[in-house]
């Protein structure tokens, strides 16, 4: 395997040139540099700020080929919402670079950087929010199938944070204790003294007094209190009897750790996610109870978290939905969204009549950008909602004009979006493609004429006097033959295929005067995977982003009724 050696602390124009060299490399192995535009921030405001970095270790595959494929780990990210993650075993799919770059879009986000080592029979890797500026690998010795990774994170601040991902053998405890003094040997070379480090991963030790603990000890701390789950258990391994898992940091950032707060519930020195002794599970939704003890599970996850100082910033927010125009159900449950930037939590409140304005919450992490709210049971053409910095109400967005608020039943508009696609259908049937629209609106929509269609053309004209009630759906197929015994809300595609690529497409809904009434386009990580469809979260939400089904349910698909296989 390959040893790569770090240089010296970079000056300010070597990590410029550096960073733009670093994210042509990125590139090639899929990491992604994000996009923090936006053109309708109000109330942005430059602010010295502290900044939250939630540090994970995970050995979470699950089932039999040590990989993140069968959706369990996955959940446990996007329910956690790590920052920058020492991930081992680091298998997906067949491994290529757009199968990796998939699994990271969807488990972290598509504005994540990662560095997986080569040649690695179960790979360690860094996955991080913020731009890695170096990576590689230093020879583990005592092993032939993985080596120690680490990344060189630019993370806000002064100073970057050094990640080194680990696994260490279960041979024996003297032969973890032979890879320790290697590693810290590697650290002490090669890492500033100035910069803050993690050492994170599978230790695979059998107690907290074992000899690697006090040779780690020279380079960071591995003193006391220890994450703990729910119920105050601090082992990690699969039957939780034994302390595997560990997130130890250096002196330096030790001084800035902070409890982990997860919605309402918060941990003192840091959290192990096991599933099946959390609760709420809503907080770490789209996590499930059974994630953790899924087939073959192999640890629990390892979470810390820590306030560091950051240079000065723009801090902003910016409303994303709902934005103006929308017509949501009394009732209903739709998302809130926002983007945020140096902002720590948000405050989210509406308004029914433009001017009185009512809390929804003082506080929720502005990291996640949505929040599930259950319309009120009133119509209004004049409904707003506003966004702020849940500690600076100066830094603050509205959304830009009003949307509505109608009762089911009658007396309301249609709304009528994209729910739920099909792309890579179930072995080569191609008839098994599908669409499924939702009309989440108060009145049922005339269809007549109305179309969908791919990138490439026209796909299904609907019929005359094709209606969609009021909060039902309907699901146009590829064929005939595809539409599932049962399933009467269906109809095949007018022009005998929906032809769907499988390595991303663009899905059009408009009406019969051509006006585009609804449209997704969706990237091969959510159509890569035989027989699972693509869903907004949350289910029958039009302002809901799409994410692979398995991650809302058990369900593969479910064309004609909702996410969970309830009728609509």
């Amino acid at each position: 395997m390959r040893k790569t050696e770090s240089s010296s602390r970079p000056t300010l124009l070597d990590r410029c040139l550096l960073a733009a060299v670093l994210s042509l490399t990125l590139a090639a192995c899929g990491g992604v540099q994000q996009d923090e535009g936006g053109d309708d921030t109000l109330g942005t405001q430059e602010a010295g700020l502290s900044v939250r970095v939630r540090l994970m270790a995970a050995n979470t595959t699950s089932g039999n080929l040590q990989s993140y494929d069968p959706g369990e780990g996955i959940r446990i990210f996007q329910g956690t919402r790590p920052d920058v993650v020492a991930i081992q075993e680091f298998n997906y799919g067949d491994n290529s670079a757009s199968a990796i770059r998939g699994f990271v879009d969807t488990a972290f986000g598509t504005g994540f950087s990662y560095y997986r080592e080569g040649g690695a029979q179960i790979p360690n890797g860094i996955i991080s929010r913020w731009p890695i500026i170096a990576a590689g690998e230093w020879d583990d010795n005592q092993v032939s199938n993985r080596d120690f990774a680490w990344a060189r994170i630019d993370v806000p601040g002064p100073k970057d944070l050094w990640v080194v991902s680990v696994h260490l053998l279960t041979s024996s405890s003297s032969i973890r204790n032979t890879e320790a003094t290697n590693l810290v040997n590697f650290i002490k070379t090669n890492i500033p003294v100035g910069d803050y480090l993690a050492i994170a991963g599978d230790f695979n030790t059998s107690s907290r007094t074992e000899a690697c603990f006090t040779t780690f000890s020279q380079v960071v701390t591995t003193s006391g209190p220890y994450p703990a789950d729910r119920n105050g258990n601090t082992n990690t391994n699969a039957s939780r009897a034994s302390p595997y898992d560990h997130v130890l940091v250096d002196s330096d950032l030790r001084a800035y750790q902070t409890a982990t707060v997860i919605g309402a519930s918060s941990f003192s020195a840091g959290l192990v996610a096991d599933t099946r002794v959390y609760s709420p599970i809503s907080e770490i939704s789209p996590a499930l109870s059974g994630d953790s003890g899924a087939t073959n599970m192999q640890h629990m996850a390892i979470i810390k978290d820590f306030l560091i100082p950051a240079d000065t910033v723009s801090a902003s927010v910016t409303v994303g939905s709902p934005n103006g125009g929308e017509s949501w159900t009394a009732g209903s449950t739709q998302s809130i969204t926002w983007t945020a930037s140096g902002v720590t939590n948000v405050k989210l409140e509406y308004t029914l009549d433009g001017s009185t304005w009512s809390l929804l919450t003082s506080s929720t992490p502005a990291s996640t950008g949505s929040y599930s709210w259950t319309v009120p049971s009133s119509t209004t053409t004049t409904a707003k909602v506003r966004v702020s910095d849940a500690s600076n109400s100066a830094i603050t967005d509205t959304s830009n004009a009003a949307f509505t608020i109608t009762t089911s039943g009658g007396g309301g508009t249609a709304q009528v979006f994209i729910n739920e696609v099909l792309a890579n259908e179930a072995g080569s049937d191609v008839n098994g493609e599908f669409v499924e629209l939702v009309n989440s609106g108060g009145t049922a929509a005339d269809l007549s004429g109305w179309t969908v269609s791919d990138s490439t053309g026209v796909r299904h004209t609907f019929a005359s006097g094709t209606t969609l009630a009021a909060g039902k759906a309907l699901v146009v197929f590829g064929g005939a033959l595809g539409i599932p015994s049962g399933v009467t809300n269906a109809v095949a595609a007018s022009t005998g295929t929906l032809g769907l690529g499988n390595s991303g497409d663009t899905v059009t809904l408009k009406s019969s005067a051509g006006t585009t009434v609804n449209t997704t386009t969706y990237p091969s990580s959510l159509s890569g995977t035989d027989g699972v469809s693509m869903n907004r979260s949350p289910d029958a939400t039009s302002g809901g982003s799409f994410m692979l089904h398995t991650s809302l349910s058990s369900l593969a698909s479910s064309p004609g009724t909702r996410a969970n296989g309830t009728a609509w």
